[in-house]
């Protein structure tokens, strides 16, 4: 059972929250998905989501493939308590301009969500695992992109934003880190 660690709200209203457990029982409209640009799901949160989820997100997958890191597109949720599953390609560590790359991700992420009229979205901690995008400094970027997207979109449909984080080491990073979104 996922646990609430930690709760701010915006002033634009929307609650956003910093969760330990399993993205792929998140019950939320959208789950975000740390995806490759092949859309290929076969490891990590992605290979998880595909076999909880169900193969038809794969097969709605291969037909946005490919998709340009900091992108974000979305399929159906399948069998996962979510409605939907939202795709961002986030960077490679080493690839060049990492930061704005990642930062591009979370807010094409949210964005694709009130594009559809989605309230909740649950994101992982996008790029910080086979990708390799070193904890501490996408903490800071992932806090400040969810921060500017709820700045800059007083208007947003978004009520609940999570970032769901599967052990107590991200967790812990995003703790000492949550003055990027609060501060």
């Amino acid at each position: 059972m996922n646990r609430s660690m930690r709760t701010y709200t915006h002033p634009c209203g929307t609650t956003v929250e910093l969760v330990l457990g399993d993205i792929t029982t998140e019950e939320v409209d959208a789950i975000v998905n740390a995806a490759n640009s092949g859309l290929q799901h076969g490891g990590g949160v992605a290979g998880a989501i595909v076999r909880k989820g169900g193969r038809i997100i794969q097969e709605e997958s291969n037909r946005l493939a490919p998709v340009a890191a900091g992108r974000a597109v979305i399929t159906t949720g399948g069998n996962l308590p979510a409605t939907h599953v939202i795709h961002t390609v986030g960077p490679r560590w080493g690839e060049g301009d990492e930061d704005n790359k990642l930062a591009s991700a979370v807010r094409s992420a949210l964005a694709v969500a009130d594009e559809h009229g989605l309230r909740s979205i649950s994101l992982p901690a996008i790029s910080t695992g086979i990708f390799g995008f070193p904890l501490e400094r996408a903490v800071r970027v992932i806090l400040g992109a969810i921060r500017s997207f709820l700045d800059d979109a007083p208007g947003t449909r978004q009520q609940a934003v999570r970032l769901c984080l599967f052990d107590e080491h991200t967790l812990h990073a995003f703790e000492e880190g949550w003055g990027e979104l609060t501060g």
